[in-house]
């Protein structure tokens, strides 16, 4: 019986031991790409509701990608549920697909911090840079593929703004081969009842 009493205690040491836990210990997952994107510094939502165009998008998507021959034009309106943080963001994205518009809802719940929301899919959302007067710049990621939106609060933006959002783009990994901008005519204003997509009614959705 004392090599069997032996061999208990010992492995009871072991176990106990601090070297031997950390070595069983599982491995932490790696940090996230966009856990390393900085948000936009003391982001207000409020400031940041209204219209906005998408001017261009860097993204690795193939639909972009087989299809940037025939980009449509885009624009979006923000709401905010509440004036003072944490708020969630109310996105009314208009865009039209073969000469009917659609108005495509969704619901931009607020993440861990500012600046920082968490979109059905999941799409992690990050607000990088904005002055909400003229630019934003928004980072999206999903199953940790990123990639980046220009949004400008007219149709066009600055030189400055476009080589600001290519740096940020370059950033990332991406390029100016994945890089598309949008056109700036034929924008929708509204869709009837019968084009609006809910995405904020689906199952899933904060």
């Amino acid at each position: 019986m004392a090599p069997t009493i032996f061999l208990v205690v010992l492995s009871g040491l072991l176990l106990a031991s601090p070297s031997y836990a950390q070595r069983r210990r599982k491995p932490s997952p790696p940090e996230s790409p966009i856990d390393k994107i900085s948000a936009q510094a003391d982001f207000n939502p409020s400031q940041f509701a209204g219209k906005w165009y998408l001017v261009g998008v860097a993204s690795r998507c193939s639909y972009l990608r087989d299809n940037s021959h025939r980009l449509e034009p885009v624009n979006i309106m923000v709401s905010v549920t509440s004036t003072t943080p944490p708020s969630t963001l109310l996105v009314n994205t208009f865009r039209p697909l073969d000469g009917i518009c659609w108005n495509i809802k969704q619901s931009y719940p607020p993440a861990k911090a500012p600046g920082r929301f968490l979109l059905r899919g999941p799409v992690n959302v990050v607000v990088g840079e904005t002055d909400y007067s003229s630019y934003a710049i928004v980072f999206y990621q999903k199953s940790r593929q990123i990639s980046v939106k220009l949004y400008g609060r007219t149709v066009q933006v600055s030189d400055s703004i476009v080589a600001k959002f290519e740096q940020l783009v370059a950033g990332v990994g991406l390029n100016e081969d994945i890089t598309y901008y949008f056109p700036t005519y034929g924008f929708c204003e509204s869709a009837d009842q019968f084009h609006v997509l809910d995405e904020t009614k689906l199952k899933g959705t904060s």
